[in-house]
């Protein structure tokens, strides 16, 4: 089904709504009331809707005490907007998304945008990976070299079921079958948002499956503190609490080695600028699209009661600290943006307009895992090992 068939059917399921009352962010919620299930026709190398398994779609609205608002949609787990006070008390949104549901879908534009990646965060190099003397081949969606965040149908262009929705949390549960873009196994994972009255988001992923798999998730969310998301991310201020991070080749898969920051463009330990060193010609960033595209080795090894990162915007005075029980952070700068996307308010997001900041096992572990310094990275699941992630944001104004 192509594009123009695919609108059809959405209007088809999607009955005429009445205006719902929008949200602090902007958003008519009805705007996101739709059905829909996406597929990938491989033959014809294209995204197509599923007529067939289409599942109810909404946007749901956390918000606490504060009156901080968090507004997230099932398709795909995303996080559409995050209302916060700026230094002077006004709310502003600082998550980069679109106004409307249809914009995320994959044949108008293919975006990771506030997403719920699964089963594979980041990249797997050559689409392939052997466990007990078995070789596992997997999609090359990333310039054919690599599996990125799932495969072609990955689990940011999937409908989650909501198992619970108040006003402070949201639950939303994913079954992906065996054979899921060819990963063995059958996965039960959940994804838990916890807006808290101390205005933290809080995101718990849990998995189970009833086979040796692999499962690493994260969220995906573009973060712009600086109150107008017409702005860059250049004078933003990011500490990273890492002293290694992992070098990559031209495709962004690790080499293996752990290599020390300092010295480096990717030492972040004292908060500077994230743009620092953006335009200089510095060959690991040019590689990438001008910026940052790489995994940093946390110093906190699990510990989820030490700040992994923090972000800072002067402008608006807004501070975001990170925590996580993950051993490594993805830190992407939307280095490919490129004033083409439409988003909210009709905003056009440039390049280094936000940055992601994903808690993860490091890139490509189910080949790598096993190697010095990548024993955290272990990605393997079975009905023995359950998967457990803990992803903390915390909002406040910077002192």
């Amino acid at each position: 089904m192509g594009s123009a068939a695919a609108v059809a059917f959405l209007c088809a399921c999607n009955p005429a709504q009445k205006s719902a009352s929008l949200t602090k962010s902007g958003i008519n919620p009805a705007d996101y009331d739709t059905c829909i299930a996406v597929a990938y026709d491989a033959e014809a190398g294209k995204f197509v809707a599923d007529t067939e398994n289409a599942q109810d779609v909404k946007l749901y609205t956390l918000t606490n005490k504060n009156g901080m608002e968090v507004c997230i949609t099932n398709f795909g787990g995303r996080i559409v907007s995050i209302m916060v006070p700026d230094k002077d008390g006004k709310f502003v949104d600082v998550a980069c998304g679109f106004d409307k549901v249809e914009n995320y879908f994959p044949w108008n534009y293919e975006t990771d945008f506030g997403c719920s990646v699964g089963r594979y965060a980041n990249r797997i190099n050559n689409g392939e990976y052997t466990y007990d003397g078995k070789t596992v081949t997997l999609p090359k969606n990333n310039n054919g070299v690599a599996c990125l965040h799932g495969g072609y149908t990955g689990w940011q262009y999937q409908v989650y079921d909501v198992l619970e929705a108040t006003d402070q949390k949201l639950v939303i549960q994913r079954t992906s079958p065996d054979g899921d873009n060819q990963f063995p196994g059958t996965v039960e994972a959940t994804v838990t948002f916890t807006l808290t009255d101390d205005n933290a988001i809080v995101i718990d992923y849990n998995g189970v499956a009833d086979a040796p798999t692999v499962l690493n998730m994260t969220n995906h969310t573009y973060f712009n503190l600086s109150g107008d998301l017409n702005n860059t991310i250049d004078e933003s201020i990011l500490m990273v609490n890492a002293d290694n991070y992992t070098p990559g080749d031209d495709n962004l898969i690790p080499t293996g080695e752990i290599r020390p920051v300092e010295g480096t463009v990717f030492d972040f330990r004292q908060p500077k600028a994230i743009g620092t060193d953006f335009g200089k010609n510095n060959p690991e960033l040019e590689s990438v699209g001008g910026g940052y595209d790489h995994n940093w080795c946390l110093n906190t090894k699990g510990n989820k009661k030490e700040i992994a990162v923090t972000l800072m915007d002067p402008r608006s005075g807004i501070k975001m600290d990170m925590y996580t029980n993950e051993p490594g952070v993805q830190c992407y700068t939307a280095n490919f943006q490129d004033g083409t996307r439409p988003g909210k308010g009709g905003i056009m997001y440039q390049k280094h307009c936000a940055i992601c900041l994903e808690s993860q096992k490091y890139p490509d572990s189910p080949n790598k895992y096993t190697m010095p310094g990548w024993e955290l990275s272990d990605p393997f699941i079975s009905p023995e090992k359950e998967y457990k992630s803990y992803c903390k944001y915390v909002f406040s104004i910077a002192e």
